[in-house]
C-alpha cells in the first residue's frame, strides 16, 4: 500500500516491454540453464534464480536482489517476468475452506481450493496417523474449464476453455503456500489434482508442473493425488513416469451402462480398458488405487449398486480403497445428494465385500469449493440442498 503524498516505488517491471512478457516461472532448471547462457552470465546465476522462483516465491524481477540489476534488465528488456499466477478473488468457508480465483498472465481465472486441515480422502488409509506437522490440502486445476462433460459436474457446464501451462498448475500452488505462509517441510502439504480440468488431457503440462514441484519446490510426488475420469492413453503414459502422483480413478458407477448416462467418456474407453490400464501402473510399497464414486441420491447408491461395485474391483486384484462423495449440489443440475442412511449402508456394503471404504467429507459447499462444484462461481447464494428421502 502506498502512503498519501508517496508515489509509487518504480519497479524495472513498469516498463512497456513487460505487458507482453514472457514468464520465467515454469522453466525448469535446464531450461533457465539455458536463458542465462544467452545472456552470458555464470552458472550460479542458474541457482540464484531457480531459488528465488522456488523457494523463496519472489513475484517480481525488482526483488531478486541476488541477480545484478544489468541481468534483471536486460531480463526486462528482452520480455521476460517473474509470471506467478496471482489470486484475485477469494472465498471462505464457514468450515475454513477457502476458494480462490487465480489469474494466469492472460486474466483468465481458474480455481483452487485450500483445506486446512485436509478433506479425509486424501488418506483414508491411515497414513496420516501420528503425525506432529500440520496438515492442509490444496486441490489443484490443470484446465480452464473441461471437455470430459460429466454430468453430475458444475465445471462440465463450462466446457474447455484451454489448457494451463506447467507454471500455471505449479503457480497454482505457490500463490496459496504463499498467501498462507507456509514453510515447506514444516507443514505436511497434500496436493489433489481434481481441480477443473482433466489432467490427462493436458499430460505434458501437467506432469511438467509436478516435476516443478517436486524438484524445485520440494514436495514430494507422494504427497500427490491426481484424478482421472478415465483416459486411457494417458494412463498407460503415466505407467511410465519414474517422478509421478498417487492415482485416483472416478468411477461413480457400477457398470458401463450407468456409468456412460453420468460419463459419457465411458464410450470411448469402457471400464473393463480402464481397469486394464490402471492395472499396468507399478505400485510403490503400501501405495493404494483409490476410486472415486459420487453417490447420486437414488441413481447410484442403492445396495445392488454396492455389490457390483463390490464385484467390479475385486476382479480388478488390485491394492485399492474407494472414497464415498456424496454428490454436491449446484444450481440447474437435476440430481440430489444421497441421505446419510445411505451413505451408510453403502460403506457397509462395500466394506462387506472387503473393500476399504471411507467417506470423504465435504468442504466449502457454502462458497462452491467442494467436489464438482467449480465453475468460477463469484455471485454466492445459499445452495438448496435436497437429500434422498428413503421410501
Amino acid at each position: 500500500m502506498t502512503l498519501p503524498g508517496r508515489k509509487k516505488p518504480i519497479s524495472i517491471l513498469d516498463s512497456p516491454e513487460a505487458a507482453g512478457a514472457h514468464s520465467l516461472f515454469g522453466l525448469n532448471y535446464q531450461q533457465l540453464v539455458g536463458l542465462m547462457a544467452e545472456f552470458s552470465a555464470p552458472g550460479y546465476r542458474v541457482k540464484q534464480l531457480t531459488e528465488a522462483l522456488y523457494r523463496q516465491w519472489e513475484e517480481d524481477l525488482s526483488a531478486i536482489s541476488t541477480l545484478p540489476l544489468k541481468l534483471r534488465e536486460a531480463l526486462v528488456e528482452r520480455g521476460y517476468k517473474v509470471g506467478l499466477p496471482r489470486i484475485v478473488e477469494s472465498f471462505i468457508s464457514i468450515d475454513g475452506t477457502e476458494r480462490y480465483l487465480i489469474a494466469g498472465n492472460d486474466g483468465q481465472t481458474v480455481e483452487t481450493v485450500w483445506m486446512p486441515d485436509g478433506d479425509g480422502g486424501e488418506a483414508g488409509d491411515g497414513s496420516e496417523a501420528g503425525t506432529d506437522l500440520r496438515r492442509a490440502t490444496i486441490c489443484v486445476s490443470s484446465q480452464i474449464g473441461c471437455a470430459v462433460n460429466c454430468q453430475f459436474c458444475l465445471t462440465a457446464k463450462l466446457g474447455i476453455i484451454r489448457n494451463l501451462t506447467a507454471g500455471e498448475i505449479a503457480g497454482q500452488v505457490v500463490a496459496v503456500l504463499k498467501r498462507h505462509k507456509v514453510e515447506i517441510g514444516k507443514t505436511r502439504i497434500n496436493l489433489v489434482f481434481m481441480g477443473m480440468g482433466e489432467p490427462f488431457l493436458n499430460y505434458d503440462e501437467f506432469m511438467a508442473a509436478v516435476r516443478l514441484l517436486v524438484e524445485e519446490v520440494g514436495i514430494p510426488e507422494s504427497r500427490m493425488t491426481v484424478s482421472t475420469s478415465g483416459i486411457v492413453p494417458g494412463i498407460l503414459r503415466f505407467a511410465q513416469e519414474p517422478v509421478r502422483p498417487k492415482l485416483a480413478i472416478s468411477l461413480n458407477a457400477p457398470n458401463d451402462a450407468a456409468r456412460t448416462e453420468i460419463m459419457p467418456i465411458t464410450k470411448k474407453w469402457d471400464l473393463g480398458h480402464l481397469i486394464a490400464a490402471v492395472r499396468q501402473v507399478p505400485l510403490r510399497s503400501k501405495e493404494k488405487i483409490t476410486f472415486e464414486y459420487v453417490m447420486l441420491g437414488g441413481l447410484n447408491d442403492r445396495q445392488r449398486d454396492a455389490d457390483e461395485v463390490g464385484q467390479l474391483l475385486r476382479r480388478a486384484n488390485l491394492p485399492l480403497k474407494v472414497n464415498l462423495i456424496v454428490w454436491n449440489p449446484g444450481p440447474g443440475m437435476p440430481y440430489c445428494m444421497s441421505d446419510p442412511h445411505t451413505v451408510h449402508l453403502f460403506q457397509y456394503r462395500l466394506k462387506f465385500n472387503n473393500l476399504p471404504a471411507y467417506v470423504r467429507r465435504p468442504r466449502g459447499r457454502d462458497i462452491f469449493a467442494a467436489c464438482g462444484q467449480l465453475k468460477r462461481t463469484t455471485e454466492i447464494k445459499p445452495i438448496q440442498i435436497r437429500p434422498m428421502t428413503l421410501s
